[in-house]
């Protein structure tokens, strides 16, 4: 019987091998069961850092959300859709702008030629292709997972027809990991052969590639140079994940992580620098946060007209939690843009398009996992 079972698990290695090569079916099991211990323990930090603050903020969330509907209401009855694309591909004033009641909103970065952000709306795919449980983009097969993400896009350009939509592919391409690894940095890098079969899949179709990071032990300076030939791609963009991002030596996994805006600044630096080299296109640069100790210091964010800023809502949850952590981590602590991640699976129920694009300011980038 166990000679039964090891011969099984054997065929199955060796089948995985020849399709995807031993070092990417190594790197998928790895995924699968980094994965499922995650799971649970973000399910737990997430409790304890932000659903207690629920009851506290229950009565003043109905007030700032029909606030904020209002105003967002307001804008579309005051705005022909001709005016409303001429304001978001001439004006700072869109509704990723603006401010709340009690934080000014930052006068964002002048809009150079090839920005994506304002004049469009990004919506993404998140995931990773070798593990069917890190996001909706490696849970289903390549051409279900596309049309999936057309239909998506287009649920999106009707609910708003005022601004073009926009589909990206948002693949972790560094993934952190409760084995230290060789250099004991607690990630694992995907080889780029499984990073440009997943960019070919983007610029085959004209959509945006975002390549995600997270540095486990690392550092941004030590993991942003091998995706440098990725980069000067003018699809391509990138995101950073402070979830695990781990200051103190502490595994990933075991708590929230953080980054600092130093730590951004060096990202924006880096790929600014690139769009003067290659006259490129200003880049996207995708922020996660759902907690506030995530981000330290985010007032301290440099505004580039080169790389376009996005702090992107990352948490999970029924309706009422989402919109309280959207008010703590982006409406109190604005940077530049506004992003917004959904979750098939987590969100219960999960906002439709038309109740993200209502928040105040609209988000800009929208991401499902």
């Amino acid at each position: 019987m166990q000679l039964a079972a090891k011969y099984r698990l054997a065929r199955a290695a060796l089948f995985g091998c020849v399709l995807m090569g031993c070092a990417d079916y190594r790197a998928r099991l790895a995924l699968e069961a980094e994965q499922a211990r995650l799971d649970s323990i973000r399910v737990d930090s997430l409790v304890r850092d932000s659903i207690s603050r629920v009851d506290s903020i229950a009565r003043a969330d109905s007030i700032a959300r029909a606030d904020s509907i209002a105003r967002a209401d307001s804008v579309r009855r005051a705005d022909s859709l001709r005016a409303a694309r001429a304001a978001r591909a001439t004006s700072t004033a869109s509704r990723s702008s603006g401010s709340t009641d009690s934080v000014p909103w930052p006068t964002l970065p002048k809009v150079l030629p090839g920005s994506v952000v304002p004049a469009s709306r990004v919506v993404a795919y998140y995931g990773n292709p070798l593990s069917r449980r890190m996001g909706v983009l490696g849970e289903y097969p390549r051409d279900e997972m596309l049309r999936r993400l057309e239909q998506t896009v287009a649920e999106w350009a009707e609910a708003d027809s005022t601004i073009p939509v926009r589909a990206a592919l948002h693949m972790i391409v560094t993934v952190a990991q409760a084995d230290g690894g060789r250099d004991g940095m607690y990630r694992l890098r995907m080889s780029d052969s499984v990073i440009e079969r997943v960019a070919q899949w983007a610029e085959q179709r004209g959509w945006l590639f975002f390549m995600d990071v997270q540095v486990g032990l690392s550092t941004v300076q030590a993991e942003l140079p091998r995706l440098a030939h990725f980069l000067e791609r003018p699809y391509v963009h990138l995101a950073l994940d402070p979830e695990f991002a781990m200051k103190d030596g502490t595994r990933p996994g075991r708590k929230i992580g953080t980054m600092d805006a130093a730590e951004v600044n060096h990202a924006i630096r880096f790929l600014a620098d690139m769009v003067e080299r290659g006259k490129l296109p200003p880049k996207m640069l995708v922020v996660h946060r759902f907690t506030e100790r995530m981000l330290t210091n985010a007032d301290q964010i440099v505004a580039d007209p080169r790389v376009q800023v996005i702090i992107d809502m990352d948490g999970f949850g029924a309706p009422q939690l989402k919109r309280s952590t959207w008010r703590h981590v982006i409406q109190n602590d604005p940077v530049q843009y506004a992003g917004f991640k959904l979750f098939y699976k987590n969100d219960k129920p999960m906002l439709t398009p038309t109740q993200v694009i209502d928040l105040f300011p609209s988000p800009v980038y929208i991401q499902y996992q």
